[in-house]
């Protein structure tokens, strides 16, 4: 477990890391914690606001033979990041959601994001979950824990995410993917929830959530009573 008081992103340090062998030798599993990050990135590009207080930090997973699908891991911290935020929220209920691909949700509004790059045989998986205080974005919601009346430090957010992570890539590996969809389902907006999709081409998509496919793409189910599948996109409930 690795820390510094700042970086410009815990991803690129840790991509870095991966393609110099690690840490004496040894980087399977390691992450790296930031108090605040300088070029903090969301998905497709986008910045991620990082002032101190919030918990930004990033791990390294191995791939190996017979594991699924790389891209399949943001299921995976999606799942570990709402088991470790539920911890803190025993009681929130079905307040907090998992939203495809990779957000958690608490009354609709956005906690936390996920980017997952990958080098070689290595995926970087960065998380960030706002503890503290939320970024005002455009065109979404945001929250933090703190505005629920949660205190929750990073250093304990770190290890609280470092074991679900570990319990979740161990049933990945093991139990296959279906089972983290099972998890991920469960834990998601009930299906016929209206949902508008933005694909990459610029179509906007209008319809109801038709629970994830086997391969972990989104199912919409649309008003002529076909079913859209979405492997890459932006989702907004409505």
């Amino acid at each position: 477990m690795l820390h510094v008081p700042e970086t410009g992103s815990t991803n690129a340090d840790l991509r870095q890391l991966a393609e110099a062998g690690g840490v004496d030798g040894h980087w399977d599993g390691l992450w790296l914690r930031a108090d605040r990050q300088r070029a903090g990135r969301g998905r497709q590009g986008r910045e991620w606001s990082s002032p101190p207080g919030n918990y930004y930090g990033s791990t390294l997973v191995r791939l190996r033979p017979g594991d699924p699908m790389a891209a399949t891991l943001a299921l995976v911290a999606a799942v570990a990041i709402e088991d470790a935020v539920r911890a803190c929220l025993p009681d929130i209920g079905t307040r907090l959601v998992l939203k495809w691909p990779n957000d958690l949700l608490i009354d609709g509004a956005k906690l936390s994001g996920i980017l997952l790059e990958r080098t070689g045989d290595a995926v970087v998986i960065g998380m960030g979950i706002n503890l503290a205080s939320a970024p005002d974005l455009s065109d979404r919601a945001t929250t933090a824990l703190g505005d629920h009346g949660v205190t929750v430090s990073p250093q304990t957010m770190q290890a609280l995410l470092a074991d679900a992570m570990t319990r979740w890539l161990a049933i990945w590996r093991e139990q296959g993917l279906s089972a983290i969809i099972t998890r991920w389902e469960a834990r998601a907006h009930p299906r016929g929830t209206a949902l508008t999709a933005r694909l990459p081409d610029g179509q906007a998509l209008t319809g109801a959530f038709d629970g994830l496919a086997s391969d972990g793409a989104l199912r919409l189910s649309l008003a002529d009573g076909s079913c859209h599948v979405i492997h890459a996109g932006d989702i907004f409930l409505i």
